[in-house]
């Protein structure tokens, strides 16, 4: 028998229920709803870029069905990370309820809060760091530290009397980072060894052989592109990739390049 996002069934006492409401077997609009004993805790909120054949359509947001009509059940909404993919659709979700929390590391809410002032809307906030632990409700929450290609991202270990489930948010396993925060697999570790119920995980890229370059490792190829270049340099990048800016930055300065 089906089961219906927006009307799932009632819970048994002691349950932990978790909805996945985008974000699954797709880039983008990143949202997963986890309710135990009447509260609820969601777990980023992004949008989803159009594709080429869906002409008019600016945004795509996550499935609000499970929280739309519960609003005063939502205890937070943890920020794993400032992408889009994760943070975009938060402004539409306090259009239906403005004094959600926000919880995130100090980049990702500074993001969130200009976004927001677009909006008008002044959020509630609280600023996490890796190993710090806040409870919400029903929900304890431990934060540890990944490595991402936007800076301050986390993980976030969710405990209740059910379980612990580990979520990973986006990460990467680059080992010797710009900024030298790492993945930290001893936090990882430790909390396997405590006893983790269930792991959720990026899988971005899972599928693809090998291992995804250093970062430092384009720094170099920036430099000597940009010191034969005889001419003008345009360079893409996402404006949140931090390091990759200043990489780009520093390669300009070494050669005597003005940046626009």
């Amino acid at each position: 028998m089906p089961i219906s996002v927006a009307e799932p069934p009632a819970l048994e006492p002691g349950t932990l229920r978790i909805i996945p409401t985008g974000g699954l077997g797709e880039i983008g609009r990143n949202m997963t709803v986890f309710e135990y004993e009447g509260k609820l805790l969601i777990v980023d909120c992004g949008v989803l870029f159009p594709e080429q054949d869906q002409p008019g359509v600016d945004l795509i947001l996550p499935d609000f069905s499970p929280v739309r009509d519960r609003l005063d059940d939502v205890v937070g909404v943890v920020l794993t990370h400032g992408h889009e993919d994760h943070i975009g659709a938060v402004p539409y979700l306090l259009r239906l309820r403005r004094d959600i929390p926000l919880i995130g590391s100090g980049l990702t809410l500074a993001l969130v809060e200009a976004k927001l002032k677009e909006h008008r809307i002044q959020p509630y906030t609280l600023t996490v760091k890796e190993g710090q632990v806040e409870q919400l409700g029903p929900f304890s929450l431990e934060f540890v530290a990944v490595n991402h290609s936007i800076p301050d991202a986390l993980a976030v270990a969710i405990t209740t009397p059910a379980g612990v489930v580990l979520h990973t948010g986006d990460f990467k396993m680059d080992q010797l980072p710009l900024d030298d925060r790492i993945t930290d697999l001893r936090a990882f570790a430790r909390l396997g060894e405590k006893g983790v119920d269930l792991f959720l995980a990026d899988s971005t890229n899972a599928d693809v052989p090998g291992f995804t370059p250093l970062e430092r490792s384009i720094g170099p190829v920036l430099d000597t592109v940009i010191a034969r270049a005889p001419r003008r340099v345009i360079v893409a990048s996402f404006s949140s990739h931090v390091h990759r800016v200043q990489q780009v930055l520093d390669a300009a300065a070494a050669n005597g390049r003005r940046v626009a």
